[in-house]
């Protein structure tokens, strides 16, 4: 593994996290959202996280790893919608959205949930950049080593 091996991990996971805070973002920007362009309320997303470069066909990893290259790090494999927390239901007859029983059917989007996952994305954020440039530093400090 060289060291530029662990720059792509490392970035990777930077721009991982940084993708992950845009959609917690947007999720606690529409946690009052009933009613989106197709009429429905707002469905909480998340996000689902892969290994670069993983493929089962040995062949296919023996190759990769002949010829010193692999896709290291991590990638967004898709932004799914939450089906599985229940939408919030409150009675508010006074509402817009509210249905025939006076019902109102808000997001799936809890807010604490929301900055807990925050700033565990902001603290793998953080991990990462701190290992980035402890990278950095390694590399530097061979480099002045070399100088000499």
């Amino acid at each position: 593994m060289s060291i530029f091996d662990s720059f792509n991990i490392n970035s990777s996971g930077m721009t991982a996290q940084r993708f992950r805070m845009d959609i917690i973002s947007e999720n606690i920007a529409n946690t009052n959202t009933t009613r989106t362009a197709d009429g429905t309320p707002y469905v909480r997303k998340v996000v689902r996280f892969a290994e670069k470069g993983t493929q089962t066909p040995f062949s296919r990893i023996l190759n990769e790893r002949l010829d010193h290259y692999s896709g290291r790090g991590v990638k967004v494999t898709q932004v799914q919608d939450d089906t599985w927390t229940q939408m919030n239901v409150v009675y508010d007859p006074s509402h817009p959205d509210a249905d025939e029983n006076g019902y109102v059917t808000y997001p799936n989007v809890n807010t604490v949930t929301e900055m807990t996952n925050l700033i565990d994305a902001s603290r793998s954020y953080e991990a990462n950049a701190t290992a980035f440039n402890a990278s950095k530093n390694i590399a530097t400090r061979g480099l002045e080593l070399g100088k000499n």
